[in-house]
C-alpha cells in the first residue's frame, strides 16, 4: 500500500489507491445486483428495479474512478487489470442472469463472455511483458454494453409497448458486433507492440 491513495502528485501511486478501491467496490456490487435480479424471477417488482438501480450505479462509478485516476495521476497497472475485470464481472454476470429469465438469447450471452474472458486470461497471460489499455473501440463496446443491459434491466417495456424492447434488442446486437471487433483490434494492437519491439 506504499505511494499516494488520494492525493495528487508525481511520485508513485498506491495500487490500493481512490480509484482502484472504487473499481474493486464494483466488483463486491456485482453479486448482490444478480442475486436481487435472480430473486425478482422476472416478475418486475421492486427487486428488478432494486437490481437495475444498483447494476446503472456500478456502471456509471466507471466513470468515476478514471476520472480519478487520470485527474491525480492514479493510474497503476493493477487498476489497468482490475477495471476492465470490473466491466465484465457486471456485464457478464447481468447477461448470465437475463439468459436464465429468459430475456436474452444464450447464445448472444455465450458469444460475448468467450470474448470477454478470453480476452481477460489474454491480459494476464502477457502482464509480465506489458500491459495494454482498453482501446477506444473497447470503451465503446463497455458503454454500449451497459445502456443495453440497463435498459433490458429496466422493467419499461409493459409501459412503452414493443417498441422498448425492439431498442434493446438493436443495442444488444451493436454490443455484440462492438465486442467481437474489439476483441480483433485488441489481439491486432498486442502484435503491433510485440513486432515494434523486435
Amino acid at each position: 500500500m506504499r505511494g499516494r491513495v488520494t492525493s495528487r502528485g508525481e511520485s508513485p501511486a498506491s495500487w490500493g489507491n481512490i480509484a482502484n478501491i472504487i473499481t474493486v467496490i464494483r466488483i463486491l456490487l456485482a453479486p448482490v445486483f444478480i442475486w436481487l435480479l435472480l430473486a425478482d424471477a422476472a416478475h418486475d417488482g421492486w427487486l428488478r428495479w432494486v437490481a437495475a438501480a444498483l447494476f446503472i450505479v456500478a456502471i456509471l462509478t466507471d466513470s468515476v474512478d478514471g476520472i480519478l485516476a487520470r485527474d491525480r495521476n492514479l493510474v497503476t497497472d493493477a487498476g489497468k487489470i482490475l477495471d476492465p475485470i470490473a466491466d465484465k464481472v457486471l456485464v457478464g454476470g447481468a447477461l448470465v442472469a437475463l439468459s436464465i429469465l429468459g430475456e436474452v438469447w444464450w447464445w448472444v450471452t455465450i458469444v460475448i463472455l468467450v470474448r470477454e474472458v478470453g480476452i481477460t486470461v489474454f491480459r494476464f497471460v502477457v502482464i509480465r511483458d506489458m500491459v495494454i489499455p482498453a482501446g477506444i473501440l473497447g470503451k465503446i463496446k463497455t458503454w454500449v454494453q451497459s445502456i443495453a443491459i440497463a435498459l433490458a434491466l429496466v422493467p419499461l417495456d409493459r409501459l412503452v409497448g414493443v417498441g422498448y424492447l425492439w431498442l434493446v434488442w438493436i443495442l444488444l446486437g451493436a454490443a455484440l458486433v462492438l465486442t467481437v471487433v474489439s476483441g480483433a483490434e485488441y489481439l491486432w494492437q498486442y502484435a503491433r507492440v510485440v513486432r515494434a519491439r523486435r
